[in-house]
């Protein structure tokens, strides 16, 4: 790092992104980052973990203020949710409680079409604000481009308004990266003075295995969509590297149901689900480590893996 550099103010915070389940958490944390860290698709239960993405950018001088370097460490939470409650849901909801006291600032994402039940109870998990206090946390009015009546907008913003003291409502569309470099501008205000702790070429903490599980992970759910139990995993089970650098990475892995009639939907009609999510895995993940890629899945059957500690410890769901 140079001296210039190092010698200009720097700012870093972390800030959780909430909400209910499909709302577009994950999407709006990679239209942040600018990369893909957080696997997406229609179905909850999509986000099992708090992944982190770090955004780092270099604000440049403005009139008397001095260039600065901003990072932001995004925590992208699963989404909030009273069904399916399995041992992987509670922790999933207990990882969303617990975010919201260790971080810096928070946005909470809801959807453009109005306000739920389920945007209901993540909004009584947000910390309180004291009487002239200020709040850290900014709503996210996501899919605006989904919006048939933009004049709906500002009447949504102002009943937003009245369920909670926002310290801005910001409308988005993450799918189309629309006005995130707003969402960044009210974030940026709220990060504590701090070198950043992470380098300014990294995009995630999450090694590159667990991001691997979760491509193939995505494409299983986008692929099967309903007919996709929620009861499935994926567990790397070999992972060799290439002696050269542009060798070939070999894979092995498991996608774990909890039936047997799921393994069956799974693997498709003559192998041709398993081969497709396969396939388009393995293009996902070539993009992700810049080499070819060899990718071999299997489907085994692990009951009750969602309600056993040992097995989540074992996938990586602490």
């Amino acid at each position: 790092m140079s001296e210039a550099a190092s010698a200009a103010p720097a700012f870093t915070g972390h800030v959780a992104i909430v909400g209910r389940p499909n709302v577009g958490k994950s999407t709006l944390l990679n239209a942040l980052v600018g990369e893909k860290v957080s696997i997406t698709s229609r179905k909850p239960q999509t986000t099992r973990q708090q992944v982190l993405g770090v955004l780092t950018r270099t604000v440049p001088a403005q009139d008397d203020r001095p260039a600065a370097t901003q990072q932001f460490i995004f925590v992208d939470t699963p989404g909030f949710q009273r069904k399916h409650r399995s041992l992987l849901t509670r922790r999933m909801n207990d990882a969303v409680a617990a975010a919201l006291g260790e971080v810096d600032a928070v946005v909470m994402v809801i959807e453009s079409r109005g306000w739920t039940a389920q945007d209901a109870d993540v909004l009584r998990l947000l910390p309180k604000v004291p009487e002239g206090g200020a709040s850290r946390v900014i709503l996210a009015i996501n899919k605006t481009d989904l919006m048939t009546a933009r004049e709906a907008l500002l009447p949504l913003m102002a009943e937003s308004a009245q369920k909670y003291p926002f310290a801005a409502i910001v409308p988005v569309s993450a799918e189309k990266g629309r006005q995130t470099d707003a969402l960044l501008d009210e974030l940026a205000r709220r990060l504590p003075e701090g070198q950043p702790l992470f380098d300014a070429d990294q995009f995630t903490d999450r090694p590159v295995r667990f991001l691997a599980a979760e491509l193939i992970r995505e494409k299983a759910f986008r692929l099967l969509g309903e007919e996709l139990p929620y009861g499935i995993a994926v567990a790397i089970d070999r992972w060799e590297e290439p002696d050269e650098d542009a060798g070939r990475v070999s894979i092995i892995a498991t996608l774990l149901v909890e039936r047997d009639s799921h393994k069956g939907i799974v693997i498709g009609a003559g192998g041709s689900k398993l081969r497709e999510i396969g396939r388009l895995a393995r293009a996902d993940i070539e993009h992700l480590l810049g080499k070819p890629v060899h990718l071999e899945t299997h489907v085994r059957v692990r009951k009750g893996w969602a309600d056993s500690a040992r097995d989540l410890k074992s996938l990586g769901y602490e």
